[in-house]
């Protein structure tokens, strides 16, 4: 499967957000409970910049199948070399290496980016993102053990990192 990778418009923020949606029932990628509407998520939108902290739309002919962004990390300015990523698939294209194509996109454009530590925000119970990030050379920098609960039931959040110097 090829994926193109384009700089995100305005024009795709409803497709990032319909994308963001479908994660949220499966309880895997977010702590987000409810859909989030495309309104909520324009300041969110507005705060990336391609020179600097992208986001980027993944494509397969021509269609929006996924999402990848680098997010300032703790907003201070001895951060500046240090991004979170987070990546979002359309179901229809999960488990099939597009995460790995995405991770080495990501990779190639560090450089460019002036970065050279990424963290990543993975559940412990979403095994497919555990074992995406630590192939790559990600390792365990923290464990919160318990701290969200979703349908009742407390799960626990990884930090995974990985320096590329």
């Amino acid at each position: 499967m090829m994926i193109q990778f384009e700089n995100a418009r305005q024009a795709d923020l409803s497709r990032i957000v319909a994308i963001y949606n479908q994660s949220i029932p499966n309880r895997l990628a977010t702590a987000d409970l409810e859909p989030v509407s495309v309104a909520s998520k324009q300041a969110w939108f507005a705060a990336f910049n391609p020179d600097r902290r992208p986001i980027w739309v993944l494509k397969q002919d021509g269609q929006i199948v996924g999402w990848v962004s680098l997010e300032s990390f703790y907003g201070r300015p001895a951060y500046q070399r240090t991004a979170e990523i987070s990546i979002y698939l359309d179901a229809t294209i999960q488990h099939q290496g597009v995460g790995q194509q995405t991770l080495n996109f990501i990779f190639s454009q560090l450089p460019r980016l002036q970065l050279d530590t990424v963290v990543a925000y993975i559940f412990s119970h979403n095994t497919p993102s555990q074992k995406l990030f630590k192939r790559n050379g990600f390792k365990t920098w923290g464990h919160l053990p318990n701290v969200a609960v979703m349908d009742g039931q407390r799960r626990s959040l990884d930090i995974l990192g990985r320096h590329f110097s």
